[in-house]
């Protein structure tokens, strides 16, 4: 099964590539210890928003499928959590069983939506249409929540001013007090989950399933006539994509111990969309690297100007479109590609001409 981690729907299948991953790894590992507990919150909340991406990487990079409801399945994920840890009690443990339950219910929703949108043959331009449109029907009801007759057990919705006070993650521990997964152990236990996930990732897309997810995008009737149902293998890479986005919205929740529907919105549905869009939809490694380096650029402007911020979204995005529709990072990587090639071989022509000249010579 390892043997899958490298194969040709990801690109860094070299010595160099995977020296550099651990490198970048240990690098991550280490960060806690030079860094101060603000640092390493702030490092801990960008890197929750990259399980999103990924999850888009794979619907829309390697599905071919665009989607705008992966704030949706964000949505669901955060808020399913709130509420379960609050009625849960959050006690060492019930809030992991709240984590599984809303991922499972994130992933009953995409099973449900993307059946019928599936099944029913809506594609192309009209999947991101109907994917958007379930978004903003949540964020609409969401928003509307206020009063207090809007509660589900003891946990109360409270409108734009969103949920909050729900329990972090935590494990039993040794003594009386659980192990709550804030600051420095939060981190450790997302950078555990990213590589879970991003292995994960690469053996599922290097195997026969992505191999076929890949050949329908590339060609649907081909495939459908090579005899796979193609239907199937969609649904399925749908709900994984929307589950990695829930999955982003328990950890958030759990992070900032809250969750208001402006997560949920148009203004945040459109940013992944930008950020694989911008990193390299084609390639999962790309996606990962470069959302995760323009949310760290997007956060500090917006320390400066939120409206800047958003400017700068919108203009990367239009780049991106008309410069490098494949991905900026992924055209660095061709770049870099092609001078080093270029350098190899005036490497090797010169080493060939130089033989012949001491032969001529003589």
């Amino acid at each position: 099964m390892f043997k899958l981690i490298n194969g040709p729907q990801t690109l860094g299948t070299d010595r160099t590539f995977w020296i550099s991953f651990m490198v970048v790894l240990a690098a991550m590992l280490v960060y806690p210890v030079f860094s101060d507990a603000y640092s390493v919150g702030n490092m801990a909340y960008l890197l929750i928003w990259v399980f999103m991406a990924m999850g888009l990487c794979l619907v829309w990079g390697y599905g071919g499928m665009l989607s705008f409801g992966q704030t949706l399945f964000f949505g669901i994920g955060g808020y399913g959590y709130g509420v379960l840890a609050v009625n849960l009690g959050g006690e060492a443990g019930t809030t992991f069983v709240a984590l599984a339950i809303a991922l499972l219910a994130a992933g009953a929703v995409a099973a449900v939506l993307g059946y019928f949108m599936i099944w029913g043959g809506v594609g192309g331009v009209f999947f991101g249409i109907v994917t958007l449109s379930a978004t903003l029907v949540l964020a609409f009801f969401l928003g509307q929540t206020a009063g207090p007759e809007w509660h589900v057990g003891s946990a109360r919705l409270n409108g734009f001013n969103g949920m909050k006070d729900m329990a972090s993650l935590n494990i039993p521990w040794f003594g009386d007090d659980p192990l709550t997964f804030d600051g420095v152990p939060l981190y450790y236990l997302v950078i555990a989950l990213l590589l879970v996930v991003y292995l994960g990732l690469r053996i599922l897309l290097n195997s026969r399933f992505g191999n076929v997810v890949v050949a329908i995008r590339e060609d649907p009737q081909r495939a459908e006539l090579l005899g796979y149902d193609v239907r199937k293998y969609q649904l399925a890479t749908f709900v994984i994509g929307s589950m990695l986005a829930g999955l982003s919205g328990v950890l958030y929740t759990s992070w900032g111990q809250f969750i208001t529907p402006a997560s949920v919105g148009l203004p945040a549905a459109s940013m992944p969309i930008v950020w694989v869009a911008f990193s390299g939809r084609s390639d999962l490694t790309a996606t990962m690297v470069g959302s995760f380096l323009v949310l760290l650029a997007f956060q500090t402007i917006t320390v400066y100007s939120q409206q800047a911020a958003l400017l700068l979204m919108g203009a990367m995005l239009l780049c991106t479109v008309m410069v490098a529709p494949q991905g900026f990072v992924i055209g660095v990587v061709q770049s870099v590609r092609r001078a080093l090639a270029m350098r190899r071989n005036r490497n090797h022509k010169g080493k060939s001409a130089a033989p012949q000249a001491e032969e001529v010579k003589a």
